[in-house]
């Protein structure tokens, strides 16, 4: 069993009328005192699959995870929802959990879902960290192939199917091991409900964060692949652009990345959050071109 594993908490609670499946890992040592990163999961996607990036996180860091509505351990969800209601919901759950203040971290649709924590409970979140992700429905889209693969939570049901897709959806080096996405999606995780899935897609159709990014306040770093099919790279240029301050990092692989290099990018994540000449708040008139941290 890896310390990862043993350090960490899981639990159910019940918030709003739903029992929600999480784990925590509470931060120790000299990282006791830092707000946890809860990390905000990708489309159908469940707890077990961000397994690999907790692992290579500092061991010290707090760390949240949880099973959106619907998805992986939590119960589905009577009506649909949006992200605007879902933003808050997952604030009282952190709050449940007992912390009042936390750092997010959001990938692909989670990043939608971070980046509407971040401005409607600025309260609440001190740092921001956006890995393959988007401005929502007004973006430089992926081409209608790999859209359309997008549409179904096959991938996450049949391990044949997400092997024989994963070069072409996911990029880096998925298309040389295949494989590895098939082990990913498929490590022990429940299988998605179907209705889950299909509220998920409906929670982001028609959202778009490009009207409020300018009043992202937290310091935000922008994590983005070189060969990502799902969201192309000038979308991750664009949120560094709009976002204050923003830092952004281009990471040779895919959409997956931050799980199939978490060695690489695990301690870029980890020294930005303990980055003490980060202001706690950027202010909004600020001007300039947003600072970068590229490779390659």
């Amino acid at each position: 069993m890896s310390t990862t594993a043993e350090n960490s908490r899981r639990t159910t609670i019940q918030v709003n009328g739903l029992q929600i499946r999480a784990v925590v890992r509470p931060g120790r040592g000299r990282l006791a005192s830092q707000p946890p990163l809860l990390l905000c999961n990708g489309i159908g996607a469940s707890i077990e699959v961000l397994q690999p990036f907790v692992d290579a996180l500092d061991p010290d860091r707090g760390v949240i995870r949880f099973d959106v509505p619907g998805v992986g351990g939590s119960s589905v969800p009577r009506r649909p929802y949006r992200l605007a209601m879902l933003a808050p919901w997952v604030a009282s759950m952190v709050e449940e959990l007992g912390y009042s203040r936390f750092d997010v971290l959001g990938l692909s649709w989670g990043g939608a879902l971070a980046q509407q924590l971040a401005v409607q409970r600025r309260d609440r979140v001190r740092r921001l960290v956006l890995v393959a992700t988007g401005t929502g429905t007004v973006m430089v889209p992926a081409h209608p192939r790999v859209l359309s693969k997008m549409l179904t939570p096959r991938r996450h049901r049949d391990v044949d199917y997400a092997r024989h897709i994963a070069a072409e959806i996911y990029g880096g080096t998925m298309r040389t091991h295949p494989e590895r996405a098939a082990r990913l999606l498929h490590a022990g995780t429940p299988t998605p409900s179907r209705r889950g899935y299909y509220l998920q897609l409906a929670a982001a159709a028609g959202w778009c964060s490009l009207p409020f990014l300018r009043f992202v306040r937290q310091p935000t770093l922008v994590l983005a692949g070189d060969d990502d099919p799902i969201i192309p790279l000038v979308n991750a240029k664009v949120l560094a652009r709009l976002i204050p301050g923003a830092r952004l990092h281009v990471y040779s692989g895919g959409h997956l990345g931050i799980l199939t290099e978490s060695a690489e990018l695990a301690p870029l994540v980890d020294g930005f959050l303990s980055d003490e000449n980060l202001a706690d708040e950027i202010p909004i008139a600020r001007s300039g071109t947003p600072d970068s941290m590229r490779k390659g």
